[in-house]
């Protein structure tokens, strides 16, 4: 069989002991993350930070991708390059994040859907002509007392299925991101029930759809306890619970599945990713696309200031050399204890 022209894309991204830089905040959500820091809001300072990311030497060693929000797509660095070919220039393939804001589910309190359908087809082209390779699109799915409803899991996963079938028409690799969150007191158990039940409605869309399976890629949390659970499942009961949701319900034909952090620390995210990674047992090539779990140190260490660039980029490549050796099953305490590295200044 013929292989299909997005392969070598999903190949790029998936590439061995590396992952997903996720750097598409929404304005609002990068503006609460600056303002917890006395950052100003400003484009001027979004794009500096983001800069400021893409640019770190050596970063494609752990990073294949980067997610980026529609606004950077059309940014340009202090010295006029783009910032979709700062990262093309350094081996790293960028991707857009396409959907729009969540919004209340009609009759459904407490569950949301998300916007973005509209004008699609022509922004996908659009990113394409900027240098986009894939496209991302993120649902929101929410534990509590009787939720999720399965209109909602149904309504979101035809609206996954719908951007990535428009995306792979566009010549695009879709991230298909259905993510159950970790707000609440569930259990380790009911994560695992609503996830399974998430996923397999996301992938026979997907298939009902015609998206082809082997030119994609899903983004999906690893099973946990709820925030507020008084019971947090252990690492490696985390790894045994995701593992077993996802043999239940993503066929083989799904190339890779990337993890997402979804408001774990920086340190717990990596920990788990390695336990989940270190077992050698999944049909598909795991690794993570991570954003605050990545990013958290470099901001803080940056907070603003141009005279902390290199500092927060040598933060940033730890972070990313830590998760490029839990997709190995091979980061330890030794790993985190080394610290940033030297001379990553671009």
């Amino acid at each position: 069989m013929t292989a299909h022209p997005l392969e070598s894309t999903v190949a790029a991204l998936l590439a061995p002991g590396k992952g997903i830089l996720a750097a598409d905040e929404s304005l609002p959500t990068i503006g609460k993350r600056f303002a917890a820091l006395n950052i100003a809001p400003t484009e001027e300072n979004r794009r500096a930070y983001r800069e400021l990311l893409f640019s770190t030497r050596h970063l494609n060693e752990s990073i294949s991708g980067a997610i980026l929000f529609d606004e950077t797509t059309s940014q340009r660095t202090g010295l006029g390059e783009s910032l979709p070919g700062v990262l093309i220039s350094r081996g790293i393939v960028p991707g857009v994040k396409v959907d729009g804001a969540t919004i209340a589910l009609a009759n459904f309190p407490g569950e949301k859907i998300t916007r973005g359908l509209d004008g699609l087809p022509e922004r996908l082209l659009r990113y394409r002509e900027l240098g986009g390779r894939f496209t991302k699109w993120r649902a929101v799915i929410a534990i509590g007392d009787g939720l999720p409803t399965a209109t909602c899991i149904g309504a979101n996963a035809r609206l996954l299925a719908l951007f990535a079938a428009r995306s792979q028409e566009a010549g695009l690799v879709p991230i298909v991101e259905p993510e159950v969150l970790m707000d609440g007191n569930h259990t380790l158990a009911r994560c695992e029930e609503v996830t399974g039940l998430t996923l397999q409605a996301v992938l026979a869309a997907l298939i009902g759809h015609r998206v082809v399976l082997e030119a994609m890629l899903l983004k999906t949390g690893m099973v946990l306890s709820g925030k507020e659970c008084p019971q947090q499942a252990g690492t490696k009961e985390v790894a045994a619970a995701t593992l077993r949701c996802l043999r239940r319900a993503v066929p083989a034909a799904v190339p890779g599945v990337v993890f997402l952090s979804g408001g774990q620390s920086d340190v717990a995210a990596t920990e788990r990713l390695n336990a989940i990674c270190a077992t050698g047992a999944a049909p598909w090539k795991l690794t993570f696309s991570f954003g605050r779990a990545l990013q958290d140190a470099a901001m803080k260490t940056w907070h603003g200031a141009p005279a902390n660039v290199a500092a927060a980029q040598a933060a940033l490549l730890h972070r990313a050399r830590c998760n490029g050796l839990a997709v190995q099953g091979k980061y330890s305490a030794e790993a985190e204890r080394a610290g940033p590295p030297s001379g990553t200044a671009k």
